[in-house]
């Protein structure tokens, strides 16, 4: 009964302060689950955005503008 009780407190102390056996026992517990459930939402993500409005091009003469410059006006500041 006292090795167990060892043992569980030898655990929980490396939980509490040695990070990289924290983030081991996380990616064991928690992070396969999350790399799934990320890729089950990119998937839906990426099905989402392939049936929404698609643009293919620009017309050529859409950046060309008849506008070619305007005039200096003076201003007056107020305070």
């Amino acid at each position: 009964m006292k090795i167990v009780f060892n043992i569980l407190v030898i655990f929980f102390l490396l939980l509490a302060f040695v990070p990289v056996f924290r983030r081991f026992m996380f990616h064991l517990l928690v992070g396969r689950q999350l790399v799934k459930e990320q890729k089950r939402q990119a998937k839906a993500y990426e099905q989402k955005t392939k049936a929404g409005i698609r643009v293919d091009s620009v017309p050529p003469d859409a950046n060309q503008s008849r506008f070619r410059g305007g005039e200096y006006v003076d201003y007056e500041e107020v305070k």
